[in-house]
């Protein structure tokens, strides 16, 4: 038993070598479903350094902070950052089975944006501008890294369709933030608006295709009964 739990808690460190829900060839495909990349000279990009410039202006507030907070790409923040909308909390040791099952979407989301990302290799805002984004630790790795649709985003609004099914009741605050996670994106400089819409395009098509896949649904359904135990626990603290 003791073995059992230390490997549960070995796996739910390991983010980055998280297994995934689906192989990569099975992920739909950004490439074949987006459209291309917006260049330089393109109508779109008109708004995308229209809203590149927003974003630098939210900078030094308390929404500048939450895009900070939202750039960190690990399952403690992940659970912590959406806890609030969900109306319990969400951690490792509260809720381990909702960590694995974000952790599966998170190595899942790689093989939704890859393709795109390689055949266009989008420049990012901060470099393309030559300007320092709000996440400057992030700039090396991020550095010839496609822009193209943005990662991030396309997590973010996965997790928040996700999460939606598990708790329907608060779906407007749960798809909010969700909307939200991907802007965040926008203010620290490390993706075009048009890369933040084609991630939202992209999580949703994630989504659907894990619906199709056995040990996705398994997962989701131990996460929501985990969180269905949570909710009456603290409702019975409210009673109380």
């Amino acid at each position: 038993m003791a073995f059992a739990l230390c490997a549960f808690a070995q796996d739910l460190d390991d983010t980055w070598h998280y297994p995934s829900f689906i192989e990569p060839d099975e992920a739909p495909n950004s490439l074949l479903i987006l459209p291309e990349a917006p260049l330089p000279n393109d109508a779109v990009f008109a708004y995308d350094y229209s809203q590149y410039l927003w974003g630098k202006t939210q900078r030094k507030t308390p929404r500048g902070e939450q895009a900070f907070q939202d750039a960190i790409l690990d399952v403690d923040h992940i659970l912590a950052n959406f806890s609030p909308c969900m109306g319990v909390v969400m951690s490792r040791s509260t809720t381990p089975e909702m960590a694995h099952l974000l952790l599966g979407i998170l190595a899942s989301e790689h093989y939704a944006t890859r393709d795109a990302k390689h055949q266009y290799n989008r420049i990012r805002p901060f470099e393309l501008f030559e300007e320092t984004s709000l996440t400057p630790d992030d700039e090396v790795f991020l550095r010839g890294n496609g822009s193209y649709p943005s990662g991030h985003t396309c997590y973010g609004w996965a997790v928040a369709l996700v999460l939606t099914e598990i708790n329907p009741a608060r779906q407007n605050e749960i798809l909010k933030y969700g909307y939200e996670y991907g802007q965040s994106r926008v203010i620290c400089g490390v993706h075009f608006q048009s890369d933040v819409d084609a991630g939202r395009v992209m999580g949703a098509a994630l989504v659907a295709r894990l619906h199709t896949d056995a040990d996705f649904l398994a997962r989701f359904e131990k996460a929501k009964k985990e969180f269905e135990r949570i909710s009456r626990k603290e409702a019975v603290k409210v009673l109380r």
